[in-house]
């Protein structure tokens, strides 16, 4: 069942990385012929009644997506949000998973405010029911991190992250050291 859980990074053609995809998304893209296997999980295997398959952790795109047109955009931007605050509430700091935290607007929508990286912030439900309709100002809850600061690159922070636990794509995403090669 553990492999069914275990992400896979996915590249471009060019070996750029593109993303964090699951084992049975990349195992559908190689069988597909969209993708093909760059390095495998050690010995993990997904079985299915008939087969048993290896699984991949890292695929690479066959044709080329060009993806400056969709820089703007992130795949799941709660998420991204929330890695990007490292699961922590903005207005009182205590750290917790994902389904106790929720995403706060910083100025309101009542107010105009955007759903935008940048007025969009972690909190708790206590203080994202104590804020309420007022910013932080107005509710005297000063944010302990500045969102605007911390928006580009969420997906990317999101795969460097992913690569503390995945030493197989540090290379990928070019976080090798340039000594470790050398003897």
């Amino acid at each position: 069942m553990m492999s069914l859980t275990r992400k896979v990074l996915l590249l471009n053609a060019s070996y750029e990385p593109l993303g964090i995809i699951s084992a049975p998304r990349a195992l559908r893209l190689v069988w597909k012929e969209v993708a093909q296997v760059v390095e495998l999980d050690g010995d993990r295997v997904l079985r299915s009644p008939r087969f048993v398959f290896p699984v991949p952790a890292v695929v690479r795109l066959v044709e080329y997506i060009d993806i400056r047109k969709r820089q703007g955009r992130t795949a799941n931007l709660r998420m991204s949000i929330m890695a990007r605050d490292r699961f922590r509430c903005q207005y009182c700091g205590v750290k917790a998973t994902a389904f106790e935290l929720t995403l706060d607007h910083i100025l309101p929508r009542s107010r105009g405010g955007r759903c935008a990286p940048e007025n969009l912030c972690t909190a708790c439900k206590p203080c994202n029911q104590r804020k309420g309709d007022r910013t932080p100002e107005e509710a005297r809850m000063p944010l302990l991190a500045n969102p605007a600061a911390l928006r580009y690159g969420l997906d990317k922070a999101a795969m460097y992250a992913a690569a503390d636990s995945r030493p197989e794509w540090r290379k990928y995403l070019f976080l090798e050291d340039a000594n470790e090669g050398v003897a």
